[in-house]
């Protein structure tokens, strides 16, 4: 068998492409790390602001220690032609009333299981990128997508 040849990426579509890939994706994976031991979760964004990711957890989930411990953190995003996209970022608490509000009004599902946004369960974490990565499937190769949603040069 031979080895497929990938579609070629133009380098401004690339912000295009990792977007549209987020977007097909309601379930991310999202690692973290557990003492030495990465651990891989399906999580369900609140929010996303570009390349910012706010993902809602629950205090007493084992990822809440998990971040606290070390923030450094990754989600990887498939769709169904299997391309990809990874965001490797740093998770930080979320206190701003403001954003919490707004993420709050967006989400029948939160509001119907915690019932107040006040309810002490909740946490949203920020996963501000460090580098955001984009792959056509079978190319094994990645691309690096600008964190400003600019255009790279050729």
């Amino acid at each position: 068998m031979s080895k497929p040849v990938p579609e070629p990426v133009e380098p401004e579509q690339l912000v295009a492409l990792a977007t549209a890939v987020i977007k097909a994706d309601r379930f991310p994976g999202l690692a973290s790390i557990d003492g030495d031991q990465p651990r891989v979760r399906p999580v369900s964004p609140v929010r996303t602001d570009g390349f910012t990711v706010y993902v809602a957890n629950l205090r007493a989930y084992h990822k809440t220690q998990e971040i606290a411990a070390n923030p450094r953190v990754e989600l990887c995003y498939l769709d169904e032609k299997h391309d990809q996209v990874r965001i490797s970022g740093r998770a930080e608490i979320v206190d701003d009333r403001v954003i919490l509000q707004e993420i709050w009004d967006a989400n029948p599902l939160l509001r119907g299981y915690l019932g107040t946004i006040d309810n002490p369960m909740l946490i949203v974490y920020k996963i501000q990128p460090t580098q955001v990565r984009y792959m056509k499937e079978w190319a094994l190769d990645y691309h690096e997508v600008p964190l400003d949603g600019s255009n790279p040069s050729k």
